[in-house]
């Protein structure tokens, strides 16, 4: 249950579980359908799927074809069609994978002294 739960965690994840809901899809096609990332991540995001059985895969020579497995969700399935349909399913999603692909935001420095904050030195009397 928590490699499932694990799994389903990332955003592109579950994009990529919904990419292959309806039909079997290559692992080209499915970096194509996604774009911005790398065609490397998306081979690790459906290592973790397949690891966690929500994938199937089929080899047929160098190619890869993937296809969720669809019972192995249990009650999940269900929740994760109704949010697929949902329309601010789609604009979260968009807003996490915006997200993920900008990375954390950098930190602010912080200033240590008073006179740095007003940016001006004091002078002794």
């Amino acid at each position: 249950m928590i490699e499932l739960l694990r799994a389903l965690d990332t955003p592109r994840r579950r994009e990529l579980l919904r990419l292959a809901w309806e039909r079997e899809r290559s692992a080209g096609e499915l970096h194509r359908e996604l774009g911005d990332v790398t065609f490397g991540a998306v081979s690790q995001h459906l290592r973790v799927l397949a690891e966690a059985g929500l994938v199937a895969v089929r080899r047929d020579g160098r190619q890869r074809f993937y296809r969720a497995r669809k019972q192995a969700l249990g009650p999940f399935r269900a929740w994760l069609e109704v949010s697929w349909d949902d329309a601010l399913y789609r604009l979260k999603l968009a807003a996490e994978l915006e997200a993920a692909r900008r990375g954390p935001r950098p930190r602010r420095k912080r200033t240590s002294s008073r006179a740095s904050r007003s940016g001006e030195r004091r002078s002794a009397p």
